[in-house]
């Protein structure tokens, strides 16, 4: 046994090519399709597998499960959900431009319903995918390489007869990259490519007048035309996408928007947010004209109906969906895909090169197959037609042999020594046979009836269909033109079998403008329970219910609807709430979390004040923390438009403890944990900006910190609990700021 070796190496250099080889494998093997039939690996091989199986468009479906148990076994090993999921995708007619898989069963939904599992769902190849996808598979006509383990053999791309990349489009997030590619129309796509092979200078432009722009399952609406060359010539780029909305008329002058098709990015639950968006357009008063919500969409399609009080402005009210809902939606476009074994963003045009280069492949391997098939059968029958004609002599040659190998050799090479003849002139004859090994063979396993006239008459019209077909090949390896005409004319059938109308619009749209209703100014309670959820109610619902409302909730703040709310946290932090974003309504109403309308994050923050942001105009406010810095700071600060901001600077392990609001003239006491009291004037306290540390208020004790500062103003008495005790903060001896205090006793 040889003695291991401990290689010294340096360990960033490790980690480097590890990570590159991982990103490269997930890259090329896992996320991004091939331009040249446009799949991942797990698509391609999911589909391979179910073309082994035999699970044809014409015969009965098979568990999904055995599909997918079937292809990680043999070619994918990366997981069972990966393999249903792809599987799953590729049979959804409102995700897939062409759907590849025929599926049996509950296989999701538009909304964003989840398909049944695996061991539910049947499926099978789609005529499309056998017939287009998968010919011609015997035919040599693609590479075939080892699978993971190399006990199987599997296509590394399949024979896919139109530019897949653009019908289906393709979605996939790699390491450091992502690709997004729309779909389009199999009709327009095809003409493109015909008008490519007849003009290989034909620009993108050029192009554009047979692909509009993308064709999406589910309709909806591209306002950016003008935008669409500059996306398709850099593959690269944003498309503004819409829903269809139609207005219907009611009895008695009232009206409805329905929609009827929805922009492609909202599949799935983003149909639900869309619903979401409106009810809450209605709950903030951003718009009246809507009195019910509904939708009715059912197999036949997308139908979302708004019912709209009477003399509603419905124009603006459309523009207000496509601005606040995602009605209209952008669809980022990354045309990146595998060529030639690397990544790389294609323009349309490239993408269609590469696509009939890979037709001119495929074409070429087929039919020189097929021609050497052609010959060799050529080779057969010319052997066979030769040896009808001297059938006589080729029976004498096989009854006066002793054995198979004596046969073949006077046939192939006219030796004579080991054969009996029944006379010199046979023996002659069968001297200058000439057969080929072929030739040979097929005579001796040629059956008696092909002896009848017919028999042969019906051989000598297959060999002139074979010398026909010759031609035909080598015509086709030979002119450029004359395969072009084949695949252009392959091409046609398959759009007039598979291809269907538009269902995208694509138009120039105006940019949606809508007027915003002012919204009316009222008073509001805000209302924070200590689970943390807020709500809004009337001033009145509250005087009637103070009692119940002061016990149940931690924060109770009056304010203007228009307003914000401010919470600061014990990490330093300033989170703001639009007033607007709360619920507003009855007294009973649960609310909302905060933390759904905020940065704030519950699990890791903690408020230690809130207040309404219009209170701060004038204010000053005083901050402590635990170490005990204290500062005061201008309350106009913290007027900002960002949501979040960084309220005050703490020090290491420090925290906020509170912010009250200060004015001239108060006393301020600083309680610490300990029991030691510090009082002087607040006046003390220097003012400074919000990024600022501040300074020390008290002089802690070891293992000491502040816990509470009070407010009074001089001459009042005013008396705090500290456990059991009470303490009268103004008969507290007054000193200075930074002094240690005095110990309660």
């Amino acid at each position: 046994m040889s003695e291991s070796q401990i290689i010294r190496t340096e360990y960033s250099d490790v980690m480097k090519k590890s990570y590159i080889d991982y990103a490269m494998s997930v890259i090329i093997a896992r996320a991004l399709p091939d331009v040249r039939d446009g799949l991942k690996p797990v698509q391609r091989r999911t589909l391979y597998d179910m073309h082994e199986l035999g699970i044809r468009y014409d015969r009965p479906y098979r568990k999904c499960a055995r599909i997918v148990g079937d292809t990680m076994g043999k070619y994918h090993p990366h997981g069972d959900s990966s393999i249903y999921e792809a599987l799953v995708v590729m049979a959804q007619d409102f995700k897939k431009g062409m759907v590849l898989v025929d599926g049996h069963g509950n296989f999701g939904s538009i909304e964003g319903d989840g398909a049944a599992a695996m061991r539910y769902t049947e499926a099978r190849l789609a005529k499309l995918t056998q017939e287009v996808y998968l010919a011609d598979l015997d035919k040599n006509v693609v590479d075939f390489g080892p699978n993971f383990d190399e006990t199987e053999k599997e296509p590394l791309v399949l024979p896919v007869r139109i530019p897949n990349l653009l019908v289906n489009g393709a979605e996939g997030i790699a390491v450091g990259m992502a690709t997004s590619i729309p779909t389009h129309n199999l009709g327009e796509v095809v003409d493109a490519v015909k008008a490519y092979m007849m003009d290989n200078e034909i620009t993108t432009k050029g192009l554009m007048k047979y692909i509009k722009g993308p064709d999406f399952p589910t309709g909806g609406i591209v306002v950016n035309k003008d935008d669409l060359a500059h996306i398709y010539e850099n593959g690269q780029g944003k498309i503004k996408l819409r829903g269809k909305v139609e207005v219907e008329e009611l009895k008695g002058g009232k009206k409805q928007l329905v929609i009827s098709e929805i922009p492609y990015t909202m599949i799935g639950s983003g149909i639900g947010k869309f619903l979401n968006d409106v009810y809450h357009l209605v709950e903030t008063k951003l718009t009246s004209d809507i009195t019910d919500i509904s939708n009715q969409s059912s197999k036949e399609g997308i139908r979302i109906v708004l019912e709209l009080k009477k003399g509603a402005d419905v124009e603006n009210l459309e523009n207000m969906l496509y601005k606040k809902t995602r009605l209209e939606d952008t669809f980022g476009v990354n045309m990146l895909a595998v060529a030639n074994g690397r990544p790389e963003t294609l323009s349309l045009k490239q993408i269609i090169e590469h696509h009939v280069d890979f037709q001119f492949e495929l074409s070429t391997r087929k039919y020189r197959t097929l021609l050497a098939k052609e010959q060799e059968k050529k080779e057969v029958q010319e052997g066979l037609i030769k040896a009808c004609n001297v059938i006589d002599l080729i029976i004498e040659i096989l009854r006066g042999s002793k054995n198979v190998k004596d046969a073949k050799a006077c046939l192939i090479r006219g030796e004579t020594e080991n054969i009996q003849f029944k006379s010199k002139i046979s023996k002659k004859m069968a001297a200058m046979l000439r057969f080929t090994e072929r030739q040979a063979t097929a005579i001796l396993e040629m059956r008696l009836y092909r002896l009848i006239g017919l028999e042969i008459e019906a051989l000598e019209r297959e060999h002139e269909q074979t010398l026909k077909n010759i031609a035909r090949y080598e015509d086709l390896l030979n002119n450029y033109d004359s395969m072009a005409e084949l695949i252009m004319s392959e091409l046609d059938e398959i759009k007039k079998n598979y291809g269907r109308k538009r269902r995208t619009k694509v138009e120039n749209a105006e940019e949606a403008v809508f007027e915003e209703k002012k919204i009316e100014e009222q008073e509001v309670v805000f209302l924070m329970d200590r689970f943390g959820y807020a709500r809004t109610v009337d001033p009145s619902v509250y005087e009637r219910n103070k009692e119940a409302a002061d016990q149940e909730n931690k924060y109770i703040v009056h304010c203007l609807n228009t307003g914000k709310i401010c919470m600061f946290t014990d990490t330093g932090k300033m989170h703001q709430v639009k007033v607007l974003d709360l619920p507003y309504g009855r007294f009973r109403d649960k609310g909302t979390p905060i933390d759904n309308v905020s940065n704030y994050d519950s699990t890791e923050e903690q408020i230690v004040y809130i207040c309404d942001g219009e209170q701060l105009r004038y204010a000053k406010l005083l901050f402590a923390t635990r170490q005990g810095m204290i500062k005061k700071v201008e309350g106009s600060e913290f007027l900002v438009s960002k949501r979040t901001i960084v309220a005050t600077k703490l020090q290491d392990e420090d925290a906020l403890i509170g912010v009250w609001l200060v004015t001239e003239g108060q006393q301020a006491v600083l309680r610490t944990k300990g029991g030691y009291f510090l009082r002087f004037a607040a006046d003390d306290i220097p003012q400074k900006k919000k990024g600022a540390v501040g300074v020390r208020g008290i002089r802690l004790q070891k293992k000491d910190e502040l816990e509470e500062v009070y407010l009074f103003t001089e001459g009042t008495e005013t008396k705090v609990k500290v456990g059991e005790r009470e303490v009268t903060l103004n008969r507290l001896k007054q000193a200075k700021r930074d002094g240690v205090g005095t110990k309660s006793r």
